[in-house]
């Protein structure tokens, strides 16, 4: 593979189409984690990591699903809870202490980028306890084949309510499969068209929050500078894409259900049931 680089110092350059093709770029196979940052004092769901999912922690499900996944040679859960890594311990994971003072998930890992050796991280979230490890394996494929610095996954929207919702992040992509944007908005927009009509206009695109970082990367992360995009959608991901990161996107069959309140949880738990 060339020489890979991120420069958010510099001026944004075009990249051709071509530069996320597999067919452009020699695949090289590189080393692969998976780090799962779990904080405990969730605001809207408190402890909602040790939540009870059918006698186990809800992290212990997310645990259990990634460590399926083909292309990773270690899962890392990391906490600024003693009790979260205790008992995540008894599994046999691997765990890191991390400050308290993280504002995100992103923060918390690139927090202990030195104690986990590796060329690509895969950040999980504590709260998808249905995560398909298939998901993660093609991430880290996707990183291997293409010069993008992230890898993240979309899938396609087709009720009219999730258009609308903000809390599904919408993401606009360009015929290569790279993200232009990410959007609690509708994005495209319609012209000429009510609302209710638009998918039949557009495809649009959710963002499922999984991320393949390469290590130079995620380490820059803190770094950056907050910019405006992610100050107004409050969506972590654009600080990266202000500063000149390069998003591959991936459509999946995978259908995100994090949890956020305990509402969600009961939801999973039906989830689970329907396809035991």
């Amino acid at each position: 593979m060339a020489e890979h680089s991120f420069r958010p110092w510099q001026n944004p350059v075009l990249h051709p189409i071509s530069s996320f093709s597999n067919s452009a770029v020699q695949r090289s196979i590189l080393t692969a984690i998976v780090a799962i940052p779990a904080r405990l004092k969730s605001t809207r769901f408190p402890r909602k990591v040790l939540a009870d999912i059918f006698g186990q922690p809800m992290l212990w499900h997310v645990y259990q699903a990634v460590t399926k996944a083909k292309k990773i040679e270690a899962v890392w859960i990391l906490s600024d809870s003693q009790e979260v890594l205790d008992i995540a311990s008894t599994w046999g994971a691997k765990t890191l202490i991390t400050s308290e003072d993280c504002p995100s998930g992103t923060d918390r890992i690139a927090s202990v980028m030195d104690s986990m050796a590796a060329e690509i991280i895969v950040n999980v979230q504590a709260d998808e306890p249905l995560i398909d490890p298939t998901v993660v394996d093609r991430l880290v494929e996707a990183l291997e084949g293409s010069e993008a610095d992230v890898a993240t996954p979309v899938y396609p929207l087709t009720d009219v309510e999730e258009l609308a919702n903000p809390n599904v992040v919408k993401v606009v992509r360009a015929h290569d499969g790279s993200a232009l944007y990410f959007s609690r908005s509708a994005v495209p927009y319609v012209r000429d068209a009510e609302f209710q009509d638009w998918l039949a206009h557009s495809k649009f695109w959710g963002h499922a929050g999984v991320y393949a970082y390469r290590n130079e990367v995620l380490r820059r992360f803190p770094e950056l500078p907050k910019g405006d995009l992610e100050s107004v959608e409050n969506l972590e991901q654009l600080r990266l894409m202000e500063s000149g990161a390069r998003f591959l996107t991936l459509e999946i069959d995978y259908r995100p259900q994090a949890v956020d309140v305990p509402e969600d949880l009961e939801a999973v738990k039906r989830t689970m049931q329907a396809k035991s």
